[in-house]
């Protein structure tokens, strides 16, 4: 952590709690729900500040430093924007992340910094950091301009396979220590996730956009359209002189269902509709330029932050009822309570100790019903969560013209499997030092979601800047 310039035990902790929030700007759900626009107004210099001002100080380590994965140093930056130094804040954030304008807008907050605040342990109103994280990136980019700095070239090079978080990052740290640099993604443009998974009303394509154009300007090259493990291997590239490969392709293949049925026109895997329903056409490959015909009622199977993002983007494209159905009970929905909330208010439904059984088409040969058993919950499964058992005899019947299967996501195995001597786990997941992203092949890094499985953007951040401070001392 970053040494704090005053001595914060002269803060009136007991003065600052009672300081009062002001929340977000929010826009109203009758008005959002009718675009893909970021769902937060743009904060004040002046809204910042007051809320930075709240910010009591904890002796270090702070809890909030200790929940964030990047270990950003949050009260130092707090510091800073409540005397108004928003460029030395963002400066504070550069220091252990690679994206603050973009881990300030998707992160869990509420599981991470601010959930660990000490202010929502005593009355609930904690501050807003993901999105005070936000502002002073936003703040520093329109009024300085962000240019990385980047070292004299030493000539290495280094192949990156995924645009996500974790490519994107691991690109960043490499050019800025001098190394060329081409990442290959299978889709049209770089983002990854942000760009093809995360909605625009939580993620403008403009910041990831943006954000790319960092990299472009620094050297980094992009070659899209390239699905590396079918026609191009890690071999091929190897010997066409890459010297180190880092591997982030994320968890991208759907869960499915394998129920009857489901291959209906209707019904949609996650990935797939939230991609033609929100994404610029420009951005996508031909076959999937048309946004899916939902008609009035749309049903969403799933409970996760996906199953959520669906809900939401269904409503914005002329649903009108949207259903979300789960085997279990609100409590145990693994969505994060925000996006809950935010579904709620813009009208979505949620009808629980549901298990859809099959989908049934309609005269059209489209999908028309989905049949469904009620649960109950017995006893737990191996992760500890109460399990889910289907009530024989209770079958009932749901009406929809529009399903989406938001289950989750698993590992695609063709890199592992097109590979020697890269070892891998758990259908794909690849075996790898979490410390250093080094595989069990020579040469060969990664980080993010394909050794984890599905987790969260700033932990693929932080592995992506992990492995490139390894990949550096493999090249030196």
């Amino acid at each position: 952590m970053q040494d704090n310039p005053r001595d914060f035990s002269k803060v009136d902790r007991k003065v600052r709690m009672r300081l009062r929030t002001r929340g977000l700007p929010v826009r109203p759900a009758a008005i959002r729900v009718r675009d893909f626009e970021e769902i937060t107004c743009p904060l004040s210099a002046e809204w910042a500040r007051s809320e930075a001002a709240r910010c009591i100080h904890c002796p270090d380590p702070a809890p909030c430093y200790k929940a964030c994965p990047a270990q950003n140093d949050i009260s130092q930056a707090m510091w800073l924007i409540e005397q108004g130094k928003f460029l030395e804040a963002a400066q504070v954030y550069h220091q252990t992340s690679s994206m603050p304008e973009i881990c300030g807008r998707v992160c869990p907050t509420e599981r991470l910094c601010e959930g660990a605040c000490v202010r929502s342990k005593k009355n609930g109103r904690t501050i807003p950091l993901g999105a005070l994280e936000a502002f002073v990136a936003d703040y520093e980019r329109q009024t300085v301009g962000i240019t990385l700095p980047v070292a004299k070239p030493i000539g290495a090079k280094v192949a990156i396979i995924g645009a996500g978080p974790a490519g994107l990052t691991c690109a960043e740290q490499l050019a800025r220590r001098g190394h060329w640099v081409t990442i290959f993604d299978a889709r049209p443009a770089p983002g990854g996730l942000l760009t093809y998974g995360i909605p625009s009303f939580k993620l403008s394509k403009s910041v990831v956009l943006t954000k790319w154009g960092d990299l472009r300007r620094a050297g980094v090259s992009f070659v899209g359209n390239t699905y590396i493990g079918k026609a191009r291997t890690i071999n091929d590239l190897l010997a066409e002189g890459y010297e180190a490969v880092f591997i982030g392709v994320g968890v991208g293949s759907d869960i499915t269902m394998n129920a009857p049925g489901e291959d209906l026109p209707g019904v949609y895997k996650a990935t797939e509709f939230l991609v033609r329903a929100n994404v610029d056409t420009a951005l996508l490959p031909p076959e999937m330029r048309k946004r899916p015909e939902v008609g009035e009622r749309v049903v969403v199977i799933g409970a996760g932050d996906t199953a959520m993002d669906c809900l939401r983007t269904a409503l914005r494209i002329g649903a009108r009822e949207v259903t979300c159905l789960y085997r279990r009970n609100r409590k145990a929905m693994p969505s994060r309570g925000r996006d809950l909330k935010l579904a709620l208010e813009e009208g979505a439904k949620f009808q629980f100790y549901t298990q859809p059984i099959r989908f049934i088409a309609g005269e059209d040969g489209r999908l028309a019903q989905i049949e469904c058993l009620q649960t109950r919950l017995d006893g737990r499964d191996a992760s500890g969560r109460r399990r889910p058992i289907p009530v024989a005899g209770t079958n009932f019947i749901v009406e929809a013209d529009t399903v989406v299967l938001a289950l989750g996501y698993r590992p695609d195995p063709t890199i592992s499997a097109t590979t020697p001597g890269l070892k891998a786990r758990n259908w794909g997941l690849i075996i790898a030092d979490p410390e250093t992203g080094a595989t069990t092949r020579f040469g060969l890094f990664v980080g993010g979601d394909i050794v984890t499985g599905p987790n969260l953007v700033v932990t693929a951040m932080v592995a992506g800047r992990r492995a490139a401070a390894t990949i550096d001392a493999y090249l030196s």
